[in-house]
């Protein structure tokens, strides 16, 4: 374990900052927090995150090309402020403090300045956010209410500490974090996401504690990032999971996964779920399925687009999270319990247009079946007549099926589901299905997604030897896989599928046309597009860095056959999309 420097205080920018505050866990090891707070004495609400992206990290250092292309075209979000306080995916201390909030940012065991192993999301992880926000409840300086806020990952763990029910956390704002460790992280439909592997090369080792000297300093106080200690390679590397083996080494739902997932059933803190339409990947299903089944009864859902982190921090985000924290953690009788459950930015081709409703999925939608016919490739709400089959090379780019121009807009808004008929030449098949808008002249119309510029509107992914169903959490608009067991498929004999496609919103304009593709890899826009972030390997084709390539997960021999789909009028195939009446 670092050695314990003593504590440093000043005041500077209008907060009394409190760098490196000593944390000490159950089991002695010591994490590290800055604590923003107001100059003048008193007792304030807490807004705390607890993570490993190190809290002396700057997001523009750390970050440059999400900092400077949020900025430009968003210059609300660095009005107001210095901008020398701001890290990755956290609030702004000098947008909140003036507003009577103390922020408290914690690093995670093994990362930044908090020594210890690194093991993303475990029940260590869990336990010790749980242990600093009872720290943080309890200060002089807390009113003993403490409010989670932050994205994705400081999203994310936010459901696994609440399942725990600390006794000081009085509310949550989940940013477009995932909440099934399984299911919207690391196995989409049973399929292996490499996103994780090369996000910790990227994200977590460029700042592990004992980096040290070899590590970035602070451009506000000079301190190392990464701690005092600098250490060796074999040091680092003996300090933190081997994360990518260790996901690939857990390929069905299992004991692992469930750690790292929430706990619907306790979860009953007041929250607000921010989702991101194009955020397929990891920034989406999320924050739909905790509002149907975590078991708090105030919960308010908020779904919008554009990149994952950008409206976190402009004033229409800000002023939606503080609305929400000055009622639960100021006790403010601002109307928020009042106010519509859910709060909708309609996604058009051009635009967003913001809406208030009272449930999710919409209860007026119309849930509409447009079915695949075979022999000309097309969408139709009429079933195919005769018994048809179509196939496609098993890890290529499959067979789009395409609507009509439609007659009028049409907004689709909610989840679907696909019903497939399929047969493989070999032992499994990956069914890659990809929801898409095609103009009159068939260009296709792709959105700014959480990560990628070029975002289709829909995903969903099945493995087929994971097509069991859980009957008593499937619905008809949202299939649910236990993925528990493989049932291999045998060479030729069909068997179906039922697919997942992640919720999404489009108004349709009249004359355009909707598509499903049916695929086995994953959607690209455009072979290359010379797209990339600073924080990602991977050049951005469609998909941002939510990719299923790996070939020890999906080897030639067994998905690289070819895959035939069947249609029995009796039961043709089809896609189940959530239209919207005017």
């Amino acid at each position: 374990m670092s050695n314990v420097e003593p504590l440093r205080s000043e005041v500077r920018d209008g907060m009394r900052i409190d760098w490196d505050v000593p944390i000490v866990m159950d089991d002695g090891l010591v994490l590290r927090a800055d604590v923003f707070r107001p100059e003048a004495p008193g007792r304030y609400p807490v807004v705390l995150t607890c993570g490993p992206y190190a809290k002396g990290l700057s997001f523009q250092e750390g970050y440059p090309s999400a900092w400077n292309g949020m900025v430009l075209e968003f210059p609300e979000v660095g009005a107001g402020s210095t901008n020398k306080y701001q890290s990755w995916e956290v609030v702004d201390p000098e947008k909140w403090v003036p507003d009577g909030y103390a922020c408290v940012r914690v690093d995670s065991r093994g990362c930044g300045r908090s020594p210890g192993f690194v093991d993303h999301f475990s029940a260590r992880e869990t336990q010790d956010f749980f242990q600093a926000i009872e720290w943080a409840g309890v200060q002089p300086w807390s009113n003993g209410k403490v409010g989670l806020n932050g994205i994705s990952y400081y999203g994310m763990n936010q459901w696994q500490v609440a399942s725990l029910q600390p006794p000081h956390l009085a509310a949550m704002c989940i940013w477009e974090g995932a909440s099934d460790w399984y299911r919207d992280a690391t196995h989409h439909g049973g399929i292996l996401s490499t996103m994780w592997a090369n996000w910790y090369d990227m994200q977590v080792k460029t700042v592990q504690h004992g980096l040290g000297e070899r590590g970035p300093r602070s451009k506000v106080h000079g301190d190392t990032v990464c701690g005092p200690e600098t250490l060796s390679d074999a040091q680092l590397q003996a300090n933190r999971s081997q994360f990518g083996d260790d996901i690939l080494g857990h390929p069905l739902d299992d004991a692992w996964h469930r750690e790292r997932s929430a706990v619907w059933d306790r979860i009953r803190v007041p929250f607000l779920s921010a989702a991101n339409w194009g955020g397929q990947g990891l920034h989406t299903r999320g924050n739909f399925e905790a509002i149907a089944r975590a078991a708090s009864p105030e919960k308010w859902l908020e779904a919008h687009g554009l990149a994952h982190w950008t409206h976190f921090y402009t004033d229409y985000g800000v002023q939606l999270q503080k609305r929400f924290f000055d009622h639960y953690l100021k006790g403010e009788a601002n109307g928020w319990g009042e106010r519509p459950k859910v709060q909708l930015q309609v996604r058009h081709v051009d635009r967003f247009v913001e809406r208030q409703e009272h449930e999710w999925p919409l209860a007026r939608t119309r849930w509409t079946r447009y079915y695949l016919h075979f022999g000309d490739h097309s969408l139709r709400t009429e079933p195919p007549a005769a018994p048809a089959t179509a196939d496609y090379e098993a890890l290529g780019d499959g067979l789009t099926f395409m609507s009509l121009p439609l007659a009028h807009d049409t907004e689709i808004t909610g989840p679907s589901a696909a019903r497939l008929r399929l047969s493989s030449s070999t032992a499994d098949a990956d069914v890659f299905l990809v929801l898409r808008v095609f103009t009159s002249d068939l260009r296709e119309i792709t959105f700014q997604g959480a990560l990628d510029p070029h975002t289709p509107v829909g995903q969903g992914w099945l493995r087929a030897s994971h097509r069991k169903l859980d009957p008593r959490l499937s619905q008809p608009y949202r299939p649910y896989h236990p993925h528990d067991a493989l049932e291999p498929l045998e060479p030729g004999q069909p068997v179906d599928l039922d697919v997942e496609v992640l919720p999404t919103s489009i108004v349709v304009p009249a004359g355009y046309r909707i598509a499903l593709s049916v695929r086995g890899k994953d959607y690209e826009w455009q072979a290359s597009t010379g797209l990339k972030l600073s924080n990602l390997k991977n050049e951005l084709k469609g998909c941002g860095p939510f990719l299923h390539n790996d070939p020890r997960d999906r080897p030639a021999e067994i998905y690289g056959g070819r895959n035939t789909l069947h249609c029995d009028p009796a039961d043709p195939p089809f896609i189940l999309l959530p239209v919207i009446p005017d």
